[in-house]
């Protein structure tokens, strides 16, 4: 039924003219769970599911969407896409273009091996208080407030388009988290656990989530914010910094991911902090790091949030390389915006909507930081004097991307080579190519996949799942604390 409806609206908008068209028929399950102070604060299930229809006529987009599942319905939103197309044609600057990409008829699921959705909720929800439990249960003068977050998504979609595509596939991702607050004479710290932010995902089954392992973890989580009470503040001063973990995800997030969006670049998108500082005369030449310093985007990496069989586009996935040994080589880009700078390999297959309500944006897949050469306890017996930073708490960045301050959970202070002390409300300062430049050592083994479920972008406002691949890095000369 699903692809007679999606065919009853691609042949009608082919009908009206359309040069180009395609549907995408999708179905949307989400579970959230949270557990604080012993008790289930959310239990929550939602589900979307309708057709959206692109259309290209007179060279120019028109996009209609519905959730009723109706041939009618089909009729109606194809007939608005294409009118749409039409009136925007009228102040249209350029006929859109795209770069060709193979008309592929395939199917895609992600790997599991347990559904989190046929797990019961009773085995989810206890493993939620267990977490939490142990938590809570460390400081109970200190820790006044621990929580702990269970997340799974289930994406079914059917894109067919004018050029022959037909692609089914089914994106599966879960993941939770576990957090301690402890307070004392009004100071406030928190600590996380794998991530903050209600913690890592990954597309995969719940065996993703058992491997988290939050009970396991929840009485060290809970230690350290009762640490960080007693813990002196973060010195103001240049110094070397090493970041590990989602601190370093967030950072390449930011400052790395959306600046190398090519709609933002061509000044197609601005929301949500959105222009960027590579203008496409810097593409090739712009030295945006050290020679250690290498980013792509990698929708084929297993496991990682962005990871897909095809993009909304029916463009396969594809680890395209961003910055290469330190300069800028490529965008993420669309079929279209690859078309505008007449990209050699065409789109970088990051195309995706948040619902078939949305039409599909550039977005980024998985952004990540390659491997280096070192080993993190080399690279800490490296530094004679530093501090290693962890687990975001705060960010900003301008709407070019270029200045930024972030703050994170944790620090340590490192001296002669090894870790010292624990300090705390740590930030730093950078400027992004200048930051990146100053990028002397990356590790390589402990690199593995962030996930994070709420990027957003665009107007009206879409929020995607995105991943990123890091491991430890260091950088001299940082500027960190506040004077």
């Amino acid at each position: 039924m699903s692809e007679d409806l999606a065919r009853v609206a691609l042949r009608t908008v082919q009908k009206l003219g359309a040069s180009y068209a395609d549907v995408r028929h999708v179905k949307i399950e989400s579970e959230s769970l949270h557990v604080k102070k012993g008790v289930p604060e959310e239990i929550r299930k939602r589900s979307l599911a309708g057709i959206g229809v692109r259309a290209i006529a007179k060279g120019a987009w028109g996009f209609a969407g519905t959730t009723i599942l109706k041939r009618a319905s089909a009729v109606d939103i194809a007939r608005k896409a294409y009118k749409v197309a039409c009136a925007s044609a009228r102040a249209k600057k350029i006929d859109v273009k795209l770069s060709p990409t193979p008309a592929r008829k395939a199917k895609y699921s992600t790997p599991i091996r347990k559904d989190p959705f046929k797990v019961s909720l009773e085995e989810k929800v206890d493993a939620l208080k267990t977490a939490e439990r142990i938590a809570a249960g460390e400081s109970k003068e200190l820790i006044k407030t621990s929580s702990s977050f269970f997340r799974a998504h289930r994406e079914r979609k059917l894109f067919l388009s004018s050029e022959g595509a037909n692609i089914g596939q089914t994106i599966v991702w879960c993941g939770g988290g576990v957090s301690a607050t402890a307070i004392r004479s009004g100071d406030v710290q928190i600590r996380s656990y794998p991530a903050s932010f209600r913690g890592n995902f990954n597309t995969a089954g719940y065996e993703f989530f058992e491997s988290l392992d939050l009970a396991g973890h929840a009485s060290e989580t809970a230690k350290e914010a009762v640490q960080l009470l007693s813990a002196e503040k973060c010195p103001a001063t240049t110094t070397a910094l090493i970041t590990a973990g989602d601190q370093l995800a967030l950072q390449v997030h930011e400052s790395c991911g959306h600046p190398t969006e090519l709609d933002r670049a061509l000044g197609m998108e601005a929301d949500y902090a959105g222009t960027s500082f590579l203008t496409t005369d810097k593409l090739g030449t712009f030295r945006y790091g050290s020679p250690k310093v290498n980013i792509s985007a990698d929708a084929t990496a297993p496991g990682g949030l962005g990871t897909f069989g095809y993009d909304d586009e029916g463009v396969p996935a594809k680890s395209v390389p961003l910055i290469k040994k330190g300069v800028f080589v490529n965008y993420q880009s669309s079929r279209e915006t690859a078309a505008h700078l007449n990209l050699p390999e065409g789109s970088s297959g990051g195309m995706r909507a948040d619902s078939p309500l949305a039409m599909p944006i550039v977005r980024m897949t998985n952004i990540n930081l390659l491997p280096g050469d070192w080993k993190v306890e080399e690279l800490i017996r490296d530094t004679q004097d530093g501090i290693l930073m962890l687990t975001n708490k705060s960010w900003s960045i301008d709407d070019r991307r270029l200045n930024f301050q972030f703050g994170t959970e944790a620090a340590w202070l490192i001296k002669n080579g090894s870790k010292e002390r624990m300090i705390k409300q740590a930030t730093y300062t950078g400027i992004t190519h200048q930051f990146w430049g100053s990028c002397d050592a990356v590790s390589n083994d402990d690199w593995h996949m962030h996930g994070t479920p709420t990027c957003g972008k665009g107007v009206p406002g879409q929020v995607m799942y995105v991943g990123h691949g890091v491991s430890t890095a260091r950088f001299r000369d940082v500027r960190v604390g506040i004077a």
